[in-house]
This record gives structure tokens, C-alpha cells and sequence, in this order.
């Protein structure tokens, strides 16, 4: 009988895939790569056609040999490693190691680890597809060549164990761009109306917002302008102009992305992007289910396609006709791809078999695994099925030239909702006293209710909305997200405060290194258009060393104009005025992981070191002492008095001297303004 090796990339895929095939299959694993770039060296010829130099990964050998072993013993050998390019780059780096040229081998690839697909997959062997793979070769190339030439430059410009990266500086840009909106963002006044009316006969009012005035829609900026309106106002009569009733839907929402799929576990689930990967890692290779084994329950992770299969779609509409019924199905309803590229012919993330409800599987999951398995069963059942439709009635109340309004909406028919709604979705309360209203109800005014506002300032990347715009500006690829973000939060050049992203004072001197001396590497643009490129090489339109030989001179210039432009930060031996209580020398100003810090100079004879307490040369308005730019405890910067804690002044904002001539409190910097800090005063001006 002939003998018959399948090669996969993770061991937990091994026992899974053994069940699925006969005795003269043996199935072993890669356990990722087995070969790579050298640590040690740049490992790109750039004087030879930027030839790339592989070595094996170390303390892969044993599985090395263990697989040539294997490979003699074979008469056919399947690679059967991840279906997208990193997939495809295992399987050839494979057949070069294992010198399978002239040997019976096939590349084979499944989206799904379910009996069907595995088997299926062996009926439709193919070769390795060198354009996944020449596409993976130029990225790791590219990223190398960033990594490699512009992390030395920042250990010498301000500490070692700094890096650059080709999509982590820009990634790290985008969250210092944002920090400095916040920073300067200068809030405005603005005020809102709302009419407190009794309906004869009933007890509870209705609350109407003011929209306009006549026709047009108006904005109220001060207190002047609201007295004003009040004014026109007194006396008025309200009465009801139009009802209107109309019918919206909701559309059912789309399958899950990787990048969906990270936002939504983020936002309903509270996980961070590398657990949700993890996780649905695990479901994807295999769960041992009571009374069936191991079952892969997902299809393939890393997608940004929206296609579900033929089989997936007909499977759904007989599961939810079953158990919702006929006008509870979608009647067919195509999807339009979006105009991104799409990587590969993958499908959406769905579960492999709808019929596998989560509350079937809550025994054998734990309790992580089943609350993402849930979303993604959830999410795939409701893009198969109806829209939702509500019932919506507008009420227009009359007074004088203004115009108020009140809306309401009930669910009609619920549609995909009887099964899914996404974590931000606002819940919509019926008004059912609506219902009662029509142009002859009499309406008395209980009260008018002014209310102050302010603007808010764009609010902080989170790890889910960082996610959703590096996709939107088509920066990285469903791979690349969670690596990314892991290493610029490893790196602490961001941290996460309740969700939350903030720049470190670490995160800020890398990103001024970068952009400063490497304004191409962190242009949004420019590494868009290279994913692009990237996406040219799979599809076999773009040679990708024609890439990296157009890529490579730039960069080179630039390495070389930074070493030599650059001033050094010089952190390290900074004196400060700081004498060490354990042996009277001045104390020195250095950099560790979380930003400054004071040492000692005696080391090693004196290990003594303390906080850093930078003085802006501002004095505490509360105490009169110094003020300090301080951190909390996970390195996001703030300002408060140097005698804490028996003052407790703290302002996000950096304070200045000057005092508001409208209030007379402390004021901060706003970008190239001072504010007051007090936003209810609201007092700007230039800074001189």
C-alpha cells in the first residue's frame, strides 16, 4: 500500500486531520516556519539582486529531521500549511529544506478543518503558487530591511531594545497624530432646547427637542443667544403641525472579517486583539467535543473576503428556515465585495457547520471559546437572514417661528435582530404615547429646559478603532493587525488605559526619530501604495524585486543622512540638580523602559535611583509649589504639584503661567492657543 505524508503548520492540527484519513496517512507539523532570515545579520544580498540568505530557525533541527525521516518514508507528500501567503511560504521553504525537487509532492489547502474540506482538498492537489510566495518574500524583505537599518540608528540615538518597523511606525503615528488632535483640541460652547409637553389625558409628558427655526436648522452657541430664543419663546402656543409615520430597515450585517471580527470581540466581548486571535486560532484547528473528537469549528481566521461558499449559504437557509422560518431568510440577497483588495479566495469567518449551535457546544468549549464562538455563529446566521424593518413616527411641534421635534420607532418585523445586534447598536425606545398624536392634540408646555454643552475632542484609538483604520487606509493585511499593535504596546511606546490607547514619552521621541528622518516609512500613503505593490506580486503583475531594488536606495539615503544629521538624545548623562541620599553625588537623568528616571552615577557601589520629576517652571495654582510633568502607573504623561499628595493638582493639559482674565484660573496649552481650564468659562486666546 502506498504510504502518504501530510505536512501542516501546527501540531494541534495533527490529531484533527488523522481522523479524517486512513491508516496511510501519517500527519505531521511544521510547527511554522523552519526557515528564516538570520538574527544576526541584515540576510539580503543587496549587492546580488537582494538575494535573501534563509538559514534553519534555530532549535528547529529535530523537527527537521523528524520530517526527513518522514519524507523517506513517503510515497506522496501533501503540504498542506496555511491557505494565505504565509501558508504558501511555509510550504515552499519546506520543499527546499526537505529537497523534495524530483519527489512526488503536492500542495494542497483548505479553508475549513471539517472531513469535507480535508478530503476534498486531496482531490484538487495543485503546485505551490510562487507569486503567494515571492509576495511574502518582498514583505519580509521589506521589513527586514526597516528593522534592521533604522533600529541601530535609534539605539544610538537614545537607548537600546528600541525598533523601527515598516507598518508599526506608521501604526505608532497614526495613535502620537491623534494624541496631539486631543492635546490641542479647543472645546466649544453650544446649547440645547428641549419642551416638556402634556397631552390631555395622559400623566406622562413627551420631551420635544428644538430643531429650527421656520424651515432651517439653527445652532445655539452661548447663553445670549438661548436667553434670546427664550424670549421668543414666552407665551408661545405649541401645537402639532405633521405627524409622519415611515417604515427604515435595517440591514442584516455583513460575515466577519479578521478586522470585524477584532473590533466586535473588542467591543462586545472586552478582548484584546491577540486574545480574540488566539482564541479563534483554537477553534479554527480543532476542539474536542464530547461524543464527536476534534472539530475544527471555524473557518480559516486571517480573511478580509466577505464570499461565503454555495454550501455555507444553502446550509443556512435550511437551518434557518427550520428554526425561524421562510420569512425570516435573506430571499437570496447578493453581497457587493468591497472596493479594497481582497487577499486570496478566501471566505468569510463563519462557523464550518451552522448546525453546530453554540449552546450545543457550551459543554466541551471554555467559557472564552464559547463567547467567540457564539458572536461568530450569531454574526453568519444573521447575514443570512431578512433585514429588520421598524415603524417610525416624527412628530413637528409648532411655536411661533420654531420648530420642535419628537421620534419614535418600534420594531416591525425583527429580522437577522432575533438573533444578533452588534455591541454599539443603541437600544431604540418606542414612544407609544406617539402613537395617540395627530394634528388636533392639544399640547400644554410644562416647562422649557435649557442645557449647556461642550464639543469633545476626537476620542483615543482603541485597539478595535486603531484596527478598523489602518484597514481603512489599507495599511497591513488581516495578518498583520495583531502583531502589529502587540509589538508598539510590547515595546511601550503605547500603553492601554481602560481600552484606551496613549503614547508614552518613549513612543513620542521614536515617532519625532521618524518622522523627522524617515518621512516616507510613516506616510500613511506610502505604505499603502506598498501593500498594493505587495498585492501586484500574488497576482503575478509585479516582479518583487523589482520592489525592493526600487525600495531599498531610499532607504539606504536616508539611514545614512539620519547617522550623520541627528542630534544624539542625550538622556543618559544628563546631571540633575537631585543628591542621592546615599552618597551625596549629583544624580543623573536616564532612560529605561517607562521613560526617565534618576540614577546614581556611583553604580555599581551605589544602586540608588528614583522617580524623574521634569519642572515645567510653573507654579502649582493651588499651593504655589512647583509643578511636574508626572505619569501614571502605566506611563500615560500628566501634570501635578511636586508636594503630592498633600496638594492634589493634576491637569491632563500642560498649565502655564498665565492666569484667565475672564475667571482667573490657571490656564493650558491648546495647540498653538491657551485655554482656560475651566471649560465653562471657555476662555482662548493666542499664545504669544
Amino acid at each position: 500500500m502506498a504510504k502518504y505524508l501530510v505536512i501542516v503548520e501546527s501540531p494541534a492540527k495533527v490529531k484533527t486531520i488523522k481522523k479524517f484519513l486512513g491508516k496511510n496517512y501519517e500527519v505531521v507539523a511544521s510547527n511554522g516556519h523552519i526557515r528564516d532570515l538570520p538574527k544576526s545579520q541584515l540576510g539580503i544580498d543587496v549587492e546580488h539582486d537582494f538575494e535573501p540568505k534563509y538559514i534553519t530557525i534555530r532549535g528547529k533541527g529535530d523537527i527537521l529531521a523528524m520530517l526527513r525521516k518522514e519524507v523517506k518514508k513517503a510515497d506522496k507528500i501533501y503540504l498542506a500549511t496555511d491557505p494565505d501567503r504565509e501558508g504558501e511560504a511555509i510550504s515552499w521553504h519546506l520543499s527546499q529544506a526537505l529537497k523534495l525537487d524530483g519527489k512526488n509532492v503536492s500542495r494542497i489547502s483548505f479553508n475549513e478543518i471539517t472531513q469535507n474540506a480535508v478530503k476534498a482538498s486531496l482531490k484538487n492537489p495543485r503546485e505551490i503558487d510562487m507569486d503567494l510566495v515571492d509576495a511574502q518574500q518582498a514583505r519580509r524583505a521589506l521589513d527586514r530591511m526597516v528593522g534592521y537599518r533604522i533600529s541601530p540608528l535609534l539605539w544610538a540615538k537614545v537607548k537600546r531594545g528600541l525598533s523601527a518597523g515598516r507598518v508599526q511606525s506608521v501604526a505608532l503615528r497614526i495613535v502620537c497624530d491623534r494624541e496631539e488632535e486631543i492635546n490641542a483640541f479647543i472645546p466649544e460652547e453650544y446649547w440645547s432646547l428641549d419642551a416638556s409637553l402634556s397631552i390631555k389625558g395622559e400623566k406622562k409628558p413627551v420631551l420635544a427637542k428644538l430643531y429650527g427655526k421656520k424651515d432651517d436648522k439653527i445652532a445655539i452657541a452661548s447663553s445670549e443667544e438661548m436667553d434670546g430664543v427664550l424670549a421668543e419663546l414666552k407665551n408661545k402656543e405649541f401645537r402639532v403641525l405633521d405627524v409622519k409615520k415611515s417604515e427604515r430597515t435595517k440591514k442584516a450585517p455583513l460575515p466577519f472579517t479578521t478586522s470585524t471580527l477584532q473590533q466586535e470581540a473588542s467591543k462586545a466581548l472586552n478582548f484584546p486583539i491577540s486574545k480574540t486571535m488566539r482564541i479563534a486560532q483554537q477553534l479554527y484547528e480543532g476542539v474536542d467535543i464530547k461524543g464527536q473528537g476534534t472539530i475544527g469549528l471555524i473557518t480559516y481566521l486571517r480573511t478580509d473576503s466577505i464570499r461565503i461558499s454555495d454550501e455555507a449559504q444553502e446550509a443556512a437557509a435550511t437551518f434557518i428556515h427550520a428554526a425561524y422560518g421562510d420569512n425570516y431568510l435573506s430571499g437570496g440577497r447578493t453581497r457587493k465585495e468591497s472596493g479594497v483588495k481582497i487577499q486570496d479566495a478566501h471566505e468569510a469567518i463563519r462557523p464550518s457547520d451552522i448546525n453546530r449551535t453554540p449552546s450545543e457546544l457550551k459543554e466541551s468549549l471554555s467559557r472564552d471559546q464559547f463567547r467567540l464562538y457564539q458572536l461568530i455563529w450569531k454574526r453568519f446566521a444573521a447575514s443570512q437572514m431578512a433585514n429588520a424593518l421598524y415603524e417610525t413616527t416624527t412628530v413637528n411641534i409648532g411655536a411661533g417661528d420654531y420648530r420642535f421635534r419628537v421620534s419614535t420607532s418600534k420594531v416591525a418585523f425583527d429580522g437577522f435582530m432575533s438573533v444578533y445586534v452588534e455591541a454599539d447598536d443603541e437600544k431604540e425606545e418606542s414612544n407609544v404615547l406617539l402613537n395617540t398624536i395627530d394634528e388636533n392634540t392639544q399640547l400644554t408646555l410644562n416647562e422649557l429646559e435649557p442645557k449647556q454643552h461642550f464639543t469633545q475632542p476626537p476620542s483615543h484609538y482603541t485597539e478595535a478603532s486603531l484596527v478598523k483604520v489602518l484597514e481603512e487606509l489599507g495599511i497591513g493585511r488581516p495578518s498583520t493587525y495583531s502583531p502589529t499593535i502587540t509589538t508598539i504596546l510590547a515595546r511601550r511606546y503605547i500603553i492601554k488605559e481602560n481600552k484606551n490607547l496613549y503614547v508614552t514619552e518613549i513612543g513620542e521621541v521614536v515617532n519625532s526619530i521618524m518622522k523627522e528622518s524617515f518621512p516616507t516609512i510613516v506616510d500613511e500613503h506610502f505604505t499603502a501604495n506598498m501593500e498594493s505593490l505587495l498585492d501586484g506580486v500574488a497576482e503575478g503583475k509585479v516582479n518583487w524585486k523589482t520592489v525592493i531594488a526600487n525600495f531599498y536606495p531610499d532607504l539606504d539615503a536616508a539611514v545614512k543622512a539620519a547617522e550623520k544629521e541627528l542630534e544624539k538624545v542625550t538622556i543618559a548623562d544628563e546631571v540633575s540638580d537631585e543628591i542621592c541620599e546615599e552618597c551625596g553625588r549629583h544624580m543623573v537623568i536616564k532612560y529605561g523602559p517607562h521613560g526617565k528616571f534618576l540614577a546614581c552615577p556611583g553604580f555599581p557601589e551605589c544602586r540608588n535611583t528614583k522617580p524623574y520629576f521634569e519642572k515645567i517652571g510653573v507654579a502649582c495654582p493651588k499651593c504655589g509649589k512647583d509643578i511636574v510633568l508626572k505619569k501614571t502607573r502605566k506611563g500615560r504623561k500628566y501634570y501635578g504639584c511636586i508636594d503630592n499628595p498633600n496638594c492634589d493638582f493634576m491637569s491632563w493639559g500642560r498649565p502655564v503661567a498665565k492666569k484667565c482674565p475672564r475667571c482667573g484660573g490657571y490656564m493650558v496649552v491648546k495647540g498653538n492657543k491657551y485655554a482656560c481650564a475651566d471649560e465653562k468659562c471657555g476662555y482662548i486666546m493666542d499664545q504669544e
